[in-house]
C-alpha cells in the first residue's frame, strides 16, 4: 500500500480544495488557503497521512508528516 497523502491545492472553480492523494474530487472546497490547511491538517492526522500544501501554480510549497516518517528528525541531547 502506498503512502496516505492530503492534499491542499487551488480549485478550478475558486477557492481551495482539500483531495485525497489518487482521489478524482475533492473531499471539501473551502474560500482560503488557511481555511483549507486547517481541515487537511485535522483529517491528514487523524489518517496518519503526508500534508502536502501546493502554491497557486500548483508546485508544492509545504509537507508535513503525520504518520510513519520514513526519515525522522533526530532527537537533539
Amino acid at each position: 500500500m502506498g503512502k496516505r497523502t492530503q492534499h491542499v491545492i487551488p480549485s478550478p472553480s475558486g477557492g481551495w480544495s482539500v483531495k485525497r492523494g489518487g482521489a478524482e474530487r475533492a473531499s471539501r472546497i473551502f474560500d482560503s488557503k488557511d481555511k483549507a490547511i486547517v481541515y487537511a491538517r485535522k483529517v491528514s492526522k487523524n489518517q496518519s497521512a503526508e500534508l502536502v500544501i501546493h502554491r497557486k501554480d500548483g508546485t508544492i510549497a509545504n509537507t508535513d508528516s503525520h504518520g510513519k516518517d520514513p526519515c525522522p528528525p533526530k532527537d537533539k541531547k
